[in-house]
């Protein structure tokens, strides 16, 4: 133990979750203006921030919000006018509304028009509301689904079989990190946090958005479009707690009518951006009559253990069943869930595709396999200066509303890992390769 403790991994790149919209249901954007916005209206720092982002197209609207008040949260509403926006109005009282509007006014359309620009934030902060921020008209509503980032299990692998076992080292819970205040650069957002008792390492999440199409310089050469979001999670400077550990990150994603229920594993030849992979996986939703309008999660399960990996630097990677969890838990951790979700309770697949009801699953993924000797291999050399995971995501999937909960697996030293989420037409099960994924943990 006394030679684990005085490693430190020194970048390790933890893949995780790439929000997107990779087909509407009408028609085709090319291109978005994207608008963001960072705590809107709050007169001083808040506790956790909040950024608003509207990629508006010709005739419909994706609204990103990220939020890294308790779990880090990314929330994604597709709707299908130019015009919707985002409201806060979190049970306004004579103690907290603004003194220069009436309640009426506080909560109406005018005051909020394009951004968050008049946030109760005393309520918001307080997380024991729900159902206080809101999509309008909520009639546009077409679709919506969040990721939250809830916590970070290791695990000591001795007989190096890369399953998870019970006997799991005490969590890292990700609402109670000290979270840095979103860092903005363009269309670009970085949050780093770590845990409150010590300053062992960090686990940092990138969010990028984009106005046009484009892919990614190294691999796996992500291709993304306007329709996309991409959320990379990485480690930095984790101490690790055993000398074969491996880290798992548990992801929920929330919804309402089509849940995320299960994934599939196709085979796919895109050999020219993810040389030595022929597999892609795809975290879909049951179809449901309600909407033909369904998100969908996808990744290539390949790891990079170096930032810049060589082929050699490839690893396999693995994913458990979604799992159903209580909703109320996921709306407990995450101040943003909390207050979009009106309904934190598990439900049934009733209900419409754009509805706001909560309900939850989870899902674990896995990088390595059985005697692979983990990110040391047989050597045991210390880890690189940087290691990473990447999934690659390929063609479409379904994936729809409801609570899941994903548990990404990694390694002594865990990588980056980007997929993507999406949405798509039932009738169109699939899509022109518009997503990659980098990964060690994904949704």
């Amino acid at each position: 133990m006394a030679a684990v403790e005085t490693e430190r991994i020194g970048r390790v790149c933890a893949a995780i979750c790439l929000l997107s919209v990779c087909s509407l249901c009408t028609g085709h954007t090319r291109d978005r203006q994207v608008l963001i916005e960072l705590n809107p209206g709050s007169p001083s720092p808040p506790p956790g921030d909040l950024l608003h982002a509207r990629a508006v197209g010709d005739n419909d609207t994706l609204h990103f919000l990220f939020c890294s008040q308790g779990a880090p949260t990314l929330l994604l509403v597709h709707t299908n006018t130019s015009f919707s926006t985002v409201k806060v109005c979190l049970h306004v009282d004579s103690t907290t509304k603004p003194s220069t509007h009436e309640p009426s006014d506080w909560c109406s359309p005018d005051v909020n028009f394009l951004f968050l620009s008049q946030v109760n934030w005393a309520q918001f902060n307080d997380r024991n509301h729900s159902g206080g921020l809101t999509v309008e008209p909520e009639s546009s509503v077409l679709y919506s689904t969040a990721v939250v980032f809830n916590r970070l299990l290791e695990y000591d692998d001795i007989n190096d079989t890369a399953d998870p076992t019970s006997d799991l080292f005490p969590p890292y819970d990700l609402q109670d990190f000290r979270w840095s205040r979103l860092n903005l650069s363009g269309l670009t957002a970085l949050l780093c946090g770590n845990t409150a008792a010590s300053s062992n390492g960090s686990l940092c999440l990138q969010l990028s958005l984009f106005e046009t199409e484009g892919r990614g310089q190294h691999w796996p050469r992500l291709l993304h479009t306007a329709n996309s979001s991409q959320l990379r999670v990485w480690l930095d400077g984790v101490l690790p707690r055993a000398t074969r550990s491996r880290f798992l990150l548990e992801l929920q994603s929330v919804g309402g009518a089509s849940p995320l229920n299960r994934v599939e594993v196709h085979r796919s030849i895109d050999d020219e951006f993810t040389p030595s992979i022929f597999k892609v996986s795809q975290w879909i939703s049951a179809l449901n009559d309600s909407s033909d309008v369904l998100g969908f999660v996808q990744w290539k399960p390949v790891a990079y253990r170096q930032a810049d990996p060589a082929l050699e630097d490839a690893a396999p990677c693995r994913h458990s069943e979604p799992r159903p969890q209580s909703g109320e838990a996921v709306a407990a951790v995450s101040g943003l869930i909390r207050a979009f979700y009106k309904e934190p309770e598990a439900t049934g697949l009733n209900g419409a595709a754009g509805g706001r009801r909560l309900a939850a699953r989870r899902l674990f993924l896995t990088t390595g396999h059985r005697h692979d000797g983990g990110w040391f291999g047989n050597s045991h050399d210390p880890p690189a200066a940087g290691r990473d995971l990447r999934l690659h995501p390929e063609e479409g999937g379904g994936n729809g509303l409801r609570a899941n909960q994903l548990m990404a697996v990694f390694d002594h030293v865990t990588s980056l890992c980007v997929s993507q989420l999406g949405l798509r037409r039932l009738l169109n099960m699939f899509l022109p390769d518009v997503t990659h994924c980098k990964m060690t943990s994904c949704l």
